[in-house]
């Protein structure tokens, strides 16, 4: 028996079998490539963390980018005047991976996109920015209270 008859006696012709399997195809590329707005893989997320300015260097000066350890998800924080803090989860809003520092910005070692310091992204896979929280400073204390 040949393969058409086969396919016949099942109720399913080879061009609607090469018509369903093509559109499943397309569908499942689609959904792995989205539209870079994939949201955070692993959920919503929260913070709420006191920062001592003088255990992070890098914030002394404006430009400075401090990863932020201990806070329960990875942060980073820059120094984005000489009275403001900027804090970005380092979590990749495309699929959950921690991005990195990277010169004066940010970069995605899982799948290449780039974000600026002030968490926008710039390039690589695309996706939306980083996300960024609250930030409190309490100059009197040299602390910064991070929310989300």
């Amino acid at each position: 028996m040949s393969d058409c008859t086969a396919c016949q006696r099942d109720g399913v012709n080879r061009r609607e079998f090469l018509s369903a399997s093509s559109a499943l195809a397309i569908t499942a590329l689609l959904a792995a490539c989205g539209d870079g707005d994939n949201g955070n893989s692993t959920g919503p997320i929260t913070v709420n963390t006191t920062v001592v300015l003088a255990n992070y260097s890098a914030l002394g000066t404006v430009g400075g980018i401090a990863v932020i350890s201990g806070a329960g998800t990875p942060l980073a924080v820059v120094r984005s005047t000489t009275s403001q803090y900027r804090a970005f989860s380092l979590i990749c809003p495309h699929a959950g991976t921690t991005v990195a520092v990277n010169g004066d910005g940010f970069r995605c070692p899982n799948h290449g996109a780039t974000f600026t310091a002030s968490g926008a992204w710039t390039g690589g896979e695309r996706t939306k920015g980083l996300t960024e929280f609250t930030v409190a400073v309490n100059s009197t204390a040299g602390t910064l209270t991070i929310t989300s």
